[in-house]
Protein backbone atom coordinates (compact mmCIF):
# COMPACT_ATOMS: atom_id res chain seq x y z
CA UNK A 1 0.00 0.00 0.00
CA UNK A 2 2.95 2.72 0.66
CA UNK A 3 4.50 1.54 -2.41
CA UNK A 4 1.59 2.70 -4.05
CA UNK A 5 1.46 5.84 -2.62
CA UNK A 6 4.88 6.18 -2.97
CA UNK A 7 4.70 5.43 -7.00
CA UNK A 8 2.04 7.59 -7.19
CA UNK A 9 3.62 10.64 -5.63
CA UNK A 10 6.76 10.20 -8.23
CA UNK A 11 3.99 10.32 -10.88
CA UNK A 12 2.63 13.60 -9.51
CA UNK A 13 5.31 15.31 -8.82
CA UNK A 14 7.15 14.63 -12.33
CA UNK A 15 3.76 15.95 -13.75
CA UNK A 16 4.34 19.15 -12.26
CA UNK A 17 7.70 19.14 -13.51
CA UNK A 18 6.99 18.45 -16.64
CA UNK A 19 4.59 21.61 -17.01
CA UNK A 20 6.83 23.74 -15.11
CA UNK A 21 9.34 22.70 -17.83
CA UNK A 22 7.24 23.51 -20.62
CA UNK A 23 6.98 26.88 -19.12
CA UNK A 24 11.13 27.24 -18.24
CA UNK A 25 11.05 26.72 -15.14
CA UNK A 26 13.33 24.39 -13.87
CA UNK A 27 14.57 22.42 -10.13
CA UNK A 28 17.49 20.50 -8.89
CA UNK A 29 17.05 16.95 -9.27
CA UNK A 30 14.90 15.85 -5.89
CA UNK A 31 11.89 16.86 -4.67
CA UNK A 32 12.91 19.06 -1.96
CA UNK A 33 13.65 22.24 -4.07
CA UNK A 34 10.06 22.03 -6.20
CA UNK A 35 8.69 21.64 -2.53
CA UNK A 36 9.91 24.61 -0.95
CA UNK A 37 9.16 26.50 -4.08
CA UNK A 38 5.47 25.29 -5.18
CA UNK A 39 3.85 27.95 -3.30
CA UNK A 40 5.74 30.67 -4.20
CA UNK A 41 5.21 29.85 -8.02
CA UNK A 42 1.52 29.11 -7.59
CA UNK A 43 0.89 32.98 -5.87
CA UNK A 44 3.76 34.64 -8.25
CA UNK A 45 1.50 36.45 -11.01
CA UNK A 46 4.93 37.27 -13.22
CA UNK A 47 5.21 33.43 -13.90
CA UNK A 48 4.25 32.63 -17.51
CA UNK A 49 1.60 30.81 -16.52
CA UNK A 50 -2.02 30.85 -17.99
CA UNK A 51 -5.05 30.64 -15.06
CA UNK A 52 -5.93 27.20 -16.46
CA UNK A 53 -2.26 26.04 -16.29
CA UNK A 54 -2.34 27.86 -12.38
CA UNK A 55 -5.28 25.83 -11.47
CA UNK A 56 -3.97 22.55 -12.89
CA UNK A 57 -0.99 23.04 -11.30
CA UNK A 58 -2.77 24.07 -7.67
CA UNK A 59 -4.42 21.01 -7.60
CA UNK A 60 -1.98 18.86 -8.76
CA UNK A 61 -0.04 20.56 -5.16
CA UNK A 62 -3.18 19.54 -3.41
CA UNK A 63 -2.56 15.85 -4.11
CA UNK A 64 1.49 15.97 -3.67
CA UNK A 65 0.49 17.27 -0.12
CA UNK A 66 -2.47 14.45 0.41
CA UNK A 67 0.14 11.74 -0.79
CA UNK A 68 2.52 13.05 1.64
CA UNK A 69 0.31 12.89 4.34
CA UNK A 70 -1.05 9.28 3.03
CA UNK A 71 2.40 7.92 3.06
CA UNK A 72 3.42 9.15 6.46
CA UNK A 73 0.61 7.63 7.91
CA UNK A 74 1.64 4.22 6.35
CA UNK A 75 4.98 4.62 7.29
CA UNK A 76 3.71 5.36 11.40
CA UNK A 77 1.42 2.14 10.93
CA UNK A 78 4.82 0.03 9.89
CA UNK A 79 6.89 1.30 12.36
CA UNK A 80 4.43 0.52 14.77
CA UNK A 81 3.89 -2.79 13.66
CA UNK A 82 7.85 -3.22 13.39
CA UNK A 83 8.03 -1.69 17.16
CA UNK A 84 5.52 -4.58 18.27
CA UNK A 85 6.85 -7.81 16.67
CA UNK A 86 9.10 -9.60 18.14
CA UNK A 87 10.54 -11.05 14.65
CA UNK A 88 11.13 -7.72 13.28
CA UNK A 89 12.90 -6.31 16.21
CA UNK A 90 15.58 -9.01 15.36
CA UNK A 91 16.01 -8.35 12.15
CA UNK A 92 15.90 -4.57 12.72
CA UNK A 93 19.49 -5.63 14.30
CA UNK A 94 21.09 -5.85 11.32
CA UNK A 95 22.75 -3.09 9.18
CA UNK A 96 20.82 -1.67 6.28
CA UNK A 97 17.57 -3.48 7.42
CA UNK A 98 14.72 -1.31 8.72
CA UNK A 99 11.09 -0.82 8.79
CA UNK A 100 10.15 -2.09 5.66
CA UNK A 101 12.58 -4.32 5.09
CA UNK A 102 11.49 -6.33 8.16
CA UNK A 103 7.61 -6.18 8.26
CA UNK A 104 8.10 -6.83 4.85
CA UNK A 105 10.65 -9.88 5.21
CA UNK A 106 8.60 -11.14 8.08
CA UNK A 107 5.29 -10.72 5.97
CA UNK A 108 6.56 -12.87 3.00
CA UNK A 109 8.40 -15.54 4.86
CA UNK A 110 7.02 -15.84 8.53
CA UNK A 111 10.14 -17.80 10.41
CA UNK A 112 11.69 -18.81 6.97
CA UNK A 113 10.82 -22.44 6.91
CA UNK A 114 10.05 -23.03 3.44
CA UNK A 115 13.80 -22.35 2.86
CA UNK A 116 16.50 -24.87 3.62
CA UNK A 117 19.16 -22.15 3.71
CA UNK A 118 19.84 -18.71 3.50
CA UNK A 119 21.23 -19.19 -0.54
CA UNK A 120 17.41 -20.49 -0.81
CA UNK A 121 15.57 -17.19 0.02
CA UNK A 122 18.35 -14.96 -1.60
CA UNK A 123 17.84 -17.37 -4.87
CA UNK A 124 14.08 -16.52 -4.25
CA UNK A 125 14.39 -12.99 -4.25
CA UNK A 126 16.69 -13.54 -7.43
CA UNK A 127 19.73 -11.89 -5.95
CA UNK A 128 22.59 -14.86 -7.48
CA UNK A 129 23.54 -14.67 -10.38
CA UNK A 130 22.04 -16.64 -13.26
CA UNK A 131 24.16 -19.04 -15.12
CA UNK A 132 24.54 -20.30 -18.48
CA UNK A 133 26.18 -23.38 -19.01
CA UNK A 134 27.42 -25.08 -22.62
CA UNK A 135 30.17 -27.21 -23.48
CA UNK A 136 31.40 -27.67 -20.04
CA UNK A 137 31.68 -24.42 -19.23
CA UNK A 138 30.07 -22.08 -16.73
CA UNK A 139 29.38 -18.62 -17.17
CA UNK A 140 27.44 -16.35 -14.65
CA UNK A 141 25.30 -13.59 -16.27
CA UNK A 142 23.44 -10.92 -14.21
CA UNK A 143 20.81 -11.64 -11.15
CA UNK A 144 17.88 -13.07 -11.75
CA UNK A 145 15.10 -11.02 -11.17
CA UNK A 146 13.22 -14.10 -10.02
CA UNK A 147 10.25 -13.91 -6.64
CA UNK A 148 9.10 -11.11 -4.72
CA UNK A 149 9.94 -8.35 -6.75
CA UNK A 150 9.13 -5.47 -4.08
CA UNK A 151 11.29 -7.75 -1.54
CA UNK A 152 13.92 -7.43 -3.58
CA UNK A 153 14.39 -3.74 -4.00
CA UNK A 154 13.67 -3.30 -0.18
CA UNK A 155 17.04 -5.33 -0.20
CA UNK A 156 18.59 -3.13 -2.10
CA UNK A 157 18.02 -0.23 -0.70
CA UNK A 158 19.04 -1.64 2.44
CA UNK A 159 22.55 -2.52 1.23
CA UNK A 160 22.85 0.91 -0.66
CA UNK A 161 21.71 2.33 3.37
CA UNK A 162 24.21 0.81 4.97
CA UNK A 163 27.21 1.28 2.38
CA UNK A 164 26.80 5.07 3.40
CA UNK A 165 28.14 4.09 6.34
CA UNK A 166 30.24 1.18 6.20
CA UNK A 167 33.62 3.35 6.54
CA UNK A 168 33.01 3.01 10.39
CA UNK A 169 31.59 -0.07 10.85
CA UNK A 170 33.95 -1.95 12.83
CA UNK A 171 31.79 -5.81 13.00
CA UNK A 172 33.12 -8.28 10.60
CA UNK A 173 29.97 -7.19 8.05
CA UNK A 174 30.97 -3.82 7.82
CA UNK A 175 34.19 -4.55 6.92
CA UNK A 176 33.66 -7.61 4.87
CA UNK A 177 31.50 -4.68 2.53
CA UNK A 178 34.12 -2.42 3.00
CA UNK A 179 37.05 -4.42 1.27
CA UNK A 180 33.83 -5.55 -1.25
CA UNK A 181 33.65 -1.74 -1.78
CA UNK A 182 37.78 -1.63 -2.31
CA UNK A 183 37.74 -3.97 -5.17
CA UNK A 184 34.65 -4.21 -7.33
CA UNK A 185 32.27 -1.92 -9.02
CA UNK A 186 29.93 -0.32 -6.90
CA UNK A 187 26.49 -2.01 -8.52
CA UNK A 188 27.94 -5.43 -7.80
CA UNK A 189 28.72 -4.82 -4.73
CA UNK A 190 25.30 -3.43 -3.58
CA UNK A 191 24.00 -6.68 -5.13
CA UNK A 192 26.72 -8.97 -3.14
CA UNK A 193 25.53 -6.87 -0.12
CA UNK A 194 21.99 -7.47 -0.34
CA UNK A 195 22.39 -10.81 -1.18
CA UNK A 196 24.18 -10.93 2.27
CA UNK A 197 21.64 -9.35 4.24
CA UNK A 198 18.66 -11.84 3.00
CA UNK A 199 20.83 -14.55 4.17
CA UNK A 200 21.89 -13.07 7.92
CA UNK A 201 17.77 -12.14 7.80
CA UNK A 202 16.66 -15.72 6.77
CA UNK A 203 18.98 -17.01 9.71
CA UNK A 204 17.75 -14.82 12.00
CA UNK A 205 13.92 -15.78 11.56
CA UNK A 206 14.96 -19.89 11.36
CA UNK A 207 16.76 -20.13 14.21
CA UNK A 208 15.23 -17.21 16.09
CA UNK A 209 18.46 -15.78 17.59
CA UNK A 210 19.63 -12.37 18.09
CA UNK A 211 21.94 -10.52 15.50
CA UNK A 212 25.22 -10.25 16.96
CA UNK A 213 27.62 -7.79 14.77
CA UNK A 214 31.21 -9.41 16.55
CA UNK A 215 34.38 -6.63 15.96
CA UNK A 216 36.85 -7.90 13.84
CA UNK A 217 40.38 -8.18 15.98
CA UNK A 218 42.78 -6.00 15.34
CA UNK A 219 45.79 -8.15 14.05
Amino acid sequence: MRDRLVHRRTAVINQIRGFLLERGITFAKGPAKLRQQMPAILENADENLTPRLRSLLDHLWQEWKQLNSDVERASDEIDAIANDDAACRRLRQIPGVGPLVATATVAAIGNGAAFRKGREFAAWLGLIPRQHSTGGKARLLGISKRGNVYLRRLFIHGARAMLLRVKYDTGRLGQWAHQLELRAPRNKVIVAVANKLARIAWAVLSTGNEYRNTAVTAA
